[in-house]
């Protein structure tokens, strides 16, 4: 298997991995009354930070957004190491362990914290990234 293969097929797991996360978190609804109750208060009740009001919810929402434009920016990354990895690889160098090591801290708070489809997700992304690495080193 091939540096460039590898890096390419990461690109692939970001760009789905940045559509199910964006449509996932936007279109969650809560099953129970309690979860509609917190999701209801998340929207509901401000608080000041400085001179502005802020909502759990628009934190949510911007957090969210921000990690599916990281995991775009992430496929592009992947895509561009592809291209290197092709074309001269020396120039990978350490932003492959580096992204590689990025997406095995992703992995781990993806086990602690998420879906079984994050952790699938992650696993397949560093496992590209980190035999990609080694195989351009």
């Amino acid at each position: 298997m091939k540096a460039t293969f590898l890096y390419r097929l990461a690109a692939v797991v970001f760009v789905l991995f940045a559509a199910g996360h964006t449509m996932g978190f936007l279109r969650f609804k809560p099953a129970t009354s309690e979860g509609l109750a917190v999701r209801e208060g998340m929207r509901t009740v401000p608080f000041p930070v400085g001179s502005k009001s802020y909502t759990y919810d628009g934190f949510y929402t911007g957090f969210g957004l921000l990690i599916s434009a990281q995991l775009v920016f992430s496929a592009f990354l992947a895509w561009h190491l592809s291209t290197l990895a092709a074309t001269n690889p020396r120039a990978v160098g350490g932003l492959g362990w580096g992204f590689f090591g990025l997406q095995v801290v992703c992995l781990v708070l993806s086990a602690r914290y998420f879906f079984p489809p994050v952790v699938a997700f992650s696993t397949v992304a560093a496992a590209c990234l980190g035999w990609a690495a080694w195989l351009v080193g």
